[in-house]
């Protein structure tokens, strides 16, 4: 069947045509469709303009507002992920937060003399070598066999050393013997200063039990330092050997703390505190935890309507090494949350009236992508160890803990046992304390890892505390108040009071205004693409549908015009060796195709007129040309035989 001219025709021009638009078989020829087409008018007047000079200014000015563009958009982005903190502040009755109380000093040291009878002794020894005190031959009780034994051992093995000008030769302050120092030497204060010779120092050394060459010197500022400091490392070694009933009987009772109670200008007693045993400060009693259900709350400000205790401090009964001040320690916190006295709690004195003043602050921030906070901690590797609600120090803490049972096969006294895992002493782990320093020196430097695991918690309360203190009880009552006190508590403490061993507490809000913070996003998703819409407007004269067209162009139509011309190529040197293997011509269908001709190209469409006229002509054949005009048809005497007789007689003339 004979093919419709049509058809013929359609094929010419797609074999003939150069290609426009996503078909360009060329990038510069898609780049060019692409700046004669778009939207965005610079790439425009980069094509058309006429002139060098002209042309160079607008690629200049095209350049540049893409280069503003994407400046902006930078900060647009960096903007969205910002946030902005707003402050609410509203006045209603408010629950009033845990307050939890402890004696400075853990036990009653009459109790405690048959556990540290052994450490008292060689304590008292090192001052009286160090420092000529003498308390002459006290009569020390024994009855702990087991822990005097094995204490001396201990104590002989971990001895307060002097060191002479910083040499590697310190005495034994216990024996009089010279030992010779091996290993580091850490000063635990930023500058020497001693009470006796300039050039001596005092501390302890602790060394490695399985390498006795490991070793590392501790030494302080001043002779009380290092005495506390070696007190309490035997201390720590003796109370984790006692259990923990026997410790609770050793501390001090609600009873025995509390002398008088009221909140809310109502009555309280021992009924309103819950007891909790704390490593290093004994029995503590907490008003308002919780635990039954009930969150005691005020409807007034002022210290008429908070709590108010008086304590009973009983001074006598300190241990004299253990403490150096005499009073109590209170953390105002929330129900949910674990008390750290020992890191941020707040020093009550004796024959004083404190008054902490309370302002509330409940403060939310937002978590990830605008800050690396944790919601609950549990996206934190870290077992919390104080059943309570999750914070900084819990997962510092828990993060130290499970560090020391890892490394030194022990848990640290003053923190909650991990499951599986029993406290040091140095009857089953001799080498703990060496161990426990060096790994305590890598957690404050932060080369254990632990404050790059942690992170603060989104959603936390805060108690901003102010404190006042007023001399209590006055000269002019205190006889009287002194003998009430007495007679009230005189059955249980058996001896008259005196105002040194008591404490009055004052603990209220200031006022009922709860402040809440909060972190709101700068940017919604909203703001955010009106914000590119804008910038891409404002310097391109662009919309989203611009965008989309120079993502389809640039990204889409580009990869697939290189992805083309590769394929080309390939399929060029595939036929080329097919040829050179078979010896046979080229045919002049191997020829590669230009413009139209073209597999992508499908376009059916009849030709125009216009596009008939952009049809190149064949080569050999000669151009057409419009034939010259038959001058001889111009000629009058061969168009007109016979001449008129006027016009000849006209022509005589």
């Amino acid at each position: 069947a004979a093919t419709a001219p049509g058809k013929k025709i359609t094929a010419r021009l797609k074999r003939t045509l150069p290609v426009r638009g996503p078909q360009a078989p060329t990038l510069s020829e898609l780049m060019r469709w692409y700046c004669l087409n778009t939207n965005t008018h610079g790439c425009r007047r980069i094509v058309v303009s006429r002139g060098r000079l002209r042309r160079l200014l607008w690629i200049l000015l095209t350049l540049s507002a893409v280069g503003l563009i994407l400046w902006q958009c930078a900060e647009l982005l960096m903007n969205y992920y910002s946030a902005s903190v707003s402050v609410t502040v509203q006045f209603q009755k408010l629950p009033f937060p845990a307050v939890t109380i402890c004696n400075i000093n853990p036990y009653k040291y009459s109790a405690m003399k048959e556990y540290l009878s052994e450490l008292d002794k060689e304590t008292k020894k090192a001052l009286e070598t160090f420092y000529g005190f003498s308390e002459g031959k006290s009569k020390v009780r024994r009855s702990v066999d087991e822990w005097n034994s094995t204490g001396s051992n201990f104590f002989q093995q971990i001895p307060l050393l002097k060191v002479e000008d910083f040499s590697r030769t310190a005495t034994d302050l216990r024996s009089g013997q010279k030992r010779k120092i091996e290993g580091s030497v850490f000063h635990k204060d930023s500058s020497i200063v001693n009470s006796g010779d300039s050039n001596d120092i005092i501390g302890f050394q602790l060394c490695d039990a399985n390498n006795s060459s490991e070793c590392a010197l501790y030494t302080f500022s001043s002779g009380v330092n290092a005495i506390q400091e070696w007190y309490k490392l035997h201390y720590m070694n003796i109370m984790a050997q006692i259990p923990l009933e026997t410790k609770e009987k050793l501390s001090y009772s609600a009873d025995d703390l509390l002398l008088t109670c009221f909140f809310d200008g109502l009555s309280c007693d021992k009924r309103h505190f819950t007891r909790f045993h704390h490593p290093l400060h004994g029995n503590c009693y907490t008003f308002n935890s919780g635990e039954n259900g009930t969150i005691l709350s005020t409807s007034t400000g002022g210290s008429e309507y908070g709590l108010q205790v008086v304590l009973y401090i009983d001074e006598a009964d300190y241990n004299p090494f253990l403490v150096t001040s005499s009073g109590a320690k209170i953390i105002v916190h929330d129900q949910n949350e674990y008390p750290f006295i020992e890191d941020i709690g707040t020093e009550i004195e004796t024959a004083a009236a404190t008054s902490i003043g309370m302002h509330f602050t409940r403060s939310r921030k937002l978590s990830k992508p605008y800050s690396d906070c944790t919601e609950t901690g549990a996206d934190i590797p870290v077992e919390n160890l104080y059943n309570k609600s999750y914070s900084l120090q819990i997962c510092l803490h828990s993060c130290f803990q499970k560090a020391m049972v890892d490394s030194c096969g022990c848990a640290q006294y003053a923190q909650p046992l991990p499951t599986g895992a029993e406290y040091c002493n140095y009857k089953k782990n001799p080498n703990w304390m060496y161990c426990y320093y060096r790994l305590h020196e890598k957690f404050v430097k932060e080369q254990l890892g632990c404050q790059q695991i942690c992170k603060d918690a989104c959603s936390f309360k805060e108690w901003a505390l102010t404190t006042s203190i007023a001399q209590w009880p006055s000269t002019v009552s205190e006889d009287w108040m002194l003998r009430v006190l007495s007679w009230d508590k005189g059955q249980k403490l058996n001896k008259k009071l005196n105002k040194t061993d008591l404490a009055n507490l004052m603990v209220f809000y200031k006022d009922l205004n709860e402040r809440f913070i909060s972190e709101n996003p700068a940017n919604t998703l909203v703001i955010l693409l009106s914000n590119f819409g804008g910038q891409l407007g404002l310097w391109m004269s662009c919309s989203v549908v611009c965008v989309i067209e120079i993502v389809e162009v640039f990204f889409i139509d580009s990869l697939s015009i290189v992805m083309r011309r590769q394929w080309q190529r390939a399929k060029k040197w595939w036929n080329n060796r097919k040829r050179g293997g078979s010896g046979k011509a080229p045919q002049a269908s191997d020829v590669e195709r230009q413009g139209h001709d073209n597999p992508v190209c499908i376009d059916e469409d009849l030709p125009t007129f216009t596009t008939a006229l952009r049809l190149p002509l064949p080569q050999d054949s000669p151009l057409p040309r419009t034939p010259p005009p038959n001058y001889s048809t111009l000629r009058l005497e061969t168009a007109f035989t016979e001449q008129l007789p006027d016009t000849l007689e006209l022509g005589q003339h």
